[in-house]
């Protein structure tokens, strides 16, 4: 069957991003490479037991065990030590980033308190889109009842175009909630 997203993905996005954009070549079409979720957890300094709920909840949304990132230097101001655990990330691919983006769309965003979409300037200029969310919690997967803390995180949606321009559009094609100005 496959994700539901992809479907959509390659019968109705796909052929209006060639239209759009007057590209021939199937192979040049834009489309999603990747979906990076991260958790960068500062307060793991002082406790690292902390990490171990992050990646259980991180695992309840993903469907996928996350990684314990580490710090890449030693900074002193922050008590921070070269190669101490800091954060929690996991790359989704395939049909579990498509499930990802679908939930995330159409469940999880619209579960945001006072939300009226998404920027449409978080882009890098290379045709990635980050997202920061503020709360787990607007997750159905997690219980609200085990949270302990608020945690945020940060979703890079990692896309094939050249563009800013091209990854709006594949975005808003995929039913991406941006804000209107």
């Amino acid at each position: 069957m496959g994700a539901r997203l992809r479907v959509r993905y390659t019968a109705e996005v796909a052929p209006a991003l060639a239209r759009e954009f007057g590209i021939s070549n199937p192979m040049a079409i834009p489309r999603i490479r990747k979906i990076v979720i991260n958790m960068g957890m500062g307060e793991a300094i002082a406790n690292a037991k902390i990490l171990d709920t992050a990646v259980e909840e991180l695992k309840a949304v993903t469907g996928q065990k996350p990684v314990i990132t580490k710090a890449k230097k030693s900074i002193a101001s922050f008590k921070l030590r070269q190669g101490m655990p800091i954060g929690v990330m996991v790359t989704l691919r395939g049909d579990r980033m498509y499930e990802f983006l679908d939930r995330l769309v159409s469940v999880a965003l619209p579960r945001v308190r006072d939300f009226r979409g998404v920027s449409p300037k978080a882009f890098d200029g290379r045709g990635n889109y980050t997202i920061g969310v503020r709360e787990q919690l607007i997750f159905p997967e997690i219980d609200f009842n085990k949270v302990d803390k608020l945690r945020g995180m940060n979703i890079s949606i990692v896309t094939s175009a050249g563009t800013d321009e091209m990854a709006r559009a594949l975005l808003k094609g995929l039913g991406m909630p941006f804000r209107q100005n």
